[in-house]
């Protein structure tokens, strides 16, 4: 697993499909953001089926993480910079999509 399992997150959920994931990180968390399979968190690339939706709540940063062989986990890791980073880019997504449906 990478960097992302040296940081010890909490797993929430596991061995389930991205659908579930998607939808458990939107019930579940304050704000959340899509991206496209290869976004970047904590260094690695995330995999999936579109749109990954990775959700911010109280400093921790709820993702998806696809494990080659184990399926998809829902994991949590509080680190606010993270979270100010997926918020900024998240938006600039948003801003990006509104842009093409307007042209």
């Amino acid at each position: 697993m990478g960097c992302i399992e040296e940081l010890k997150p909490e797993t929430l959920l596991q061995r389930i499909s991205f659908k579930e994931a998607r939808e458990f990180i939107e019930k579940n968390s304050d704000e959340y953001y899509y991206f496209q399979p290869g976004f970047q968190l904590f260094g690695e690339h995330l995999v999936g089926v579109p749109p990954l939706a990775v959700g911010i709540k109280e400093g921790y940063v709820v993702f998806p993480y696809t494990k080659p062989c184990h399926g998809t986990f829902v994991l949590r890791y509080k680190d606010e910079r993270e979270a100010e980073r997926v918020r900024k880019l998240g938006k600039e997504e948003v801003l990006k999509s509104i842009k093409k449906v307007r042209r």
